[in-house]
This record gives structure tokens, sequence and C-alpha cells, in this order.
């Protein structure tokens, strides 16, 4: 429960890695046609409704109501139609190396994005952290988020998936091995960006 004073714990490593975040975002687009039925109110005296071809009759009563419907009384109408739908769903996921899916905690501007990337990922290759995450992986998760479950009476279903990007973000992250009283071990993470600890 006690912490150990600040002269009992000293850093014995610091080691920058470059960890990527995976960035995925796309579109689904879906089109068709459902059955569903609307329920309308009609005035008292209406018995049916006809619109086109259709003729709808009003829900039965039961003979309590029968005895109270009077001129201000209400009478419900079941239409049963068809709809014809059509669904855009757009998002984007980040994932941490790991593969967790994680909200993306940076804003990227001049001032957080390095000018030579690809330079200074290559001199840093042993410390660099690449996805354990493929893009395929990646891709179905964000599918299955865009592509919500249809109702059962569907008919004349398209559907689309389109791919709007996959990056791949590399963010500077100071490890810090501590010691402290009893030679115990512990690890601090920095984030460089943001100068917070993970």
């Amino acid at each position: 429960m006690s912490r150990p004073k600040k002269e009992q714990v000293h850093i014995h490593s610091v080691k920058l890695y470059y960890e990527c975040i995976l960035m995925v975002s796309g579109k689904y687009i879906a089109d068709y046609y459902r059955k569903a039925t609307h329920t309308i109110s009609v005035p008292s005296n209406v018995k049916e409704v006809e619109l086109g071809d259709g003729v709808f009759q009003i829900r039965s009563k039961s003979g309590l109501k029968k005895a109270f419907v009077g001129k201000r009384g209400k009478n419900k109408i079941d239409m049963k139609l068809e709809e014809h739908v059509f669904v855009e769903e757009e998002d984007e996921i980040a994932f941490d190396h790991h593969g967790r899916e994680i909200k993306f905690p940076f804003k990227v501007n001049s001032k957080t994005v390095e000018n030579y990337p690809k330079r200074l990922l290559q001199k840093n290759e042993p410390n660099v952290k690449r996805p354990e995450m493929t893009y395929d992986a990646a891709l179905e998760k964000l599918q299955s988020r865009l592509k919500k479950p249809l109702e059962a009476d569907v008919r004349e279903l398209s559907e689309e998936f389109v791919l709007r990007d996959i990056s791949e973000l590399y963010v500077p992250v100071f490890e810090a091995r501590l010691i402290g009283p009893k030679k115990k071990v512990g690890i601090i993470r920095i984030d460089a960006v943001r100068k917070k600890i993970l």
C-alpha cells in the first residue's frame, strides 16, 4: 500500500519504440425491400381505407371499447406495406499494434507528423513495433461494425463495401525500466507526442 520515496527508485534504462496504430476507414451501402406494418389513426366512423389496389380494414375492437366509442374516438388501421430501404454507413476504426480497438487520441498536423517518416523507421528498425493484426482482419472488424443485422423479410438485397483508406501511423513511446526497493522492477510508458503516461 505504501509508495516508495523518489530516492528509492532509479531509472535502469530508457528505450524509444515506434508503435503502430492501424487506421481503417470505409463505407457500407445497401439497397433492399422489406415488409413493414404502419399503423394510422382514422375517425371512428371509418371502417376501411383503400390505397391503390389495397383495402385495409380497421382493427377489430373488444366489446368494451365498442361501448365507449363515440364521435370523438379513433379507429386504428394496420397497413401491411413494403418499404424500399437505402442504407449508407461510414466509419473509421483505430487499432493499437496488438490489434485492440482504441479511440484515436492524436491530432494529425504538421507539428505532430515527422517530415521523413520512412527514413526514421528504417533507422530505428529494431525498435519498431509493426501491427500484429492483418489488414484483412481490420477490414472484417470495420465491415461488421458498419453492416447492421438485416430484417428477416428482405428481398432484392444489393450491398457494397467501399474501402476508403488503410493507414499505419507510428507513435514514439518511451519505455523506462525502473528499479525500486527490494529490487522490484516496473516499466513506465510515456507517449512522446502527448507527453502522457500510458
